[in-house]
């Protein structure tokens, strides 16, 4: 059922994301280049915005797709591939992945959806004046996290104790992992940081959190974590773990809760921002921008699986909960 809106402004100033359609240049045939971790149904939205805009695969544009189907190392190779294919423009799923790009090209302009903390890890010089050939949009990851530890601490009474499930290899997530820490610090929870690196990793983590029973399981998503959703989700349920995670498509699946942004939304902005590249601004003037609007999600059923009482002032808070 649907609910209020949940929305939150962070700092700086917010940006439009209407979908404007342009004209395209006659004859003209666009290569654009897209590397993913993997298939994701919310990858979609990109493919939809440029048809809206006018893009018409197979007529005025050809996508050149890559996706390294778990295996982060292929980004690399991907990203001299789309040097050698003269692409227009490459999208880039992950923070890796954009790296790799950046390490392969400095002129191909390239266009992140969802990408954390692209300052720290040096892919642009500052969201206002990205400086280079990249821009996109940025993910909050680090800056929710206390947000999130706040409503799990609302829901679960004594929570003193949590872990935290990361993908260490990103290196976008240690900012992430750090603010998260220190979140936890003032809220008076200790944290357990379960670090995974690749999909071997995981039941190594699951193992040592069944182990230490923490109070909760929060989850940093990224590209890898993301993509085993189903097993994090499984596993939290499994326990009986009280879980947060941080877009509807978790909870859609069966995890507990989740708060963040709309993943398709940004995918469908990801393409305005191709189109207005295509028709002549350059990456370095376009600033990195940043979600306004974040949602709350609750799975009722699975909180009765787990045991867990929500209060209804909490639930009429929320902007969706499954049933």
């Amino acid at each position: 059922m649907k609910r209020r809106e949940f929305i939150s402004l962070l700092g700086g100033a917010a940006v439009a994301w209407p979908l404007a359609a342009h004209a395209q240049r006659p004859g003209k045939v666009w290569r654009m280049g897209f590397i993913a971790y993997g298939h994701e149904s919310f990858y979609d939205a990109l493919f939809e915005g440029l048809r809206e805009l006018g893009y018409t695969e197979g007529q005025n544009i050809v996508i050149e797709r890559r996706y390294a189907e778990g295996r982060a190392e292929r980004f690399q190779g991907f990203a001299a591939e789309m040097v050698r294919l003269k692409v227009d423009i490459i999208v880039v799923v992950t923070t890796p992945a954009a790296l790799a790009a950046r390490n392969a090209t400095t002129t191909i302009p390239i266009v992140h959806p969802a990408t954390i903390d692209p300052v720290g890890t040096g892919l642009v010089r500052s969201l206002a004046h990205p400086g280079g050939n990249i821009t996109g949009l940025a993910v909050l990851n680090a800056e929710l996290s206390a947000k999130r530890l706040e409503v799990l601490k609302e829901v679960v009474p004594g929570l003193s104790r949590g872990a935290v499930l990361w993908n260490a290899a990103n290196p976008a997530n240690r900012l992430a992992w750090k603010e998260t820490e220190d979140a936890a610090r003032v809220l008076g929870v200790t944290l357990q940081s379960q670090e995974v690196r690749e999909p071997k990793d995981f039941e190594g983590a699951f193992a040592m959190m069944a182990q230490q029973r923490p109070d909760v399981l929060l989850v940093l998503q990224d590209a890898l974590t993301l993509r085993h959703r189903k097993q994090i989700i499984d596993f939290a349920l499994r326990e009986r773990l009280p879980s947060m995670f941080v877009g509807k498509e978790w909870v859609q699946e069966g995890g507990l809760m989740a708060y963040g942004d709309s993943l398709p939304d940004r995918y469908r902005r990801a393409a305005s921002i191709v189109d207005r590249i295509l028709h002549g601004a350059k990456p370095a003037d376009l600033p990195v921008e940043q979600p306004t609007k974040f949602e709350l999600f609750v799975n009722l059923k699975t909180a009765k699986a787990i045991g867990l009482a929500i209060p209804e002032t909490f639930l009429a808070r929320a902007d969706e909960v499954f049933e």
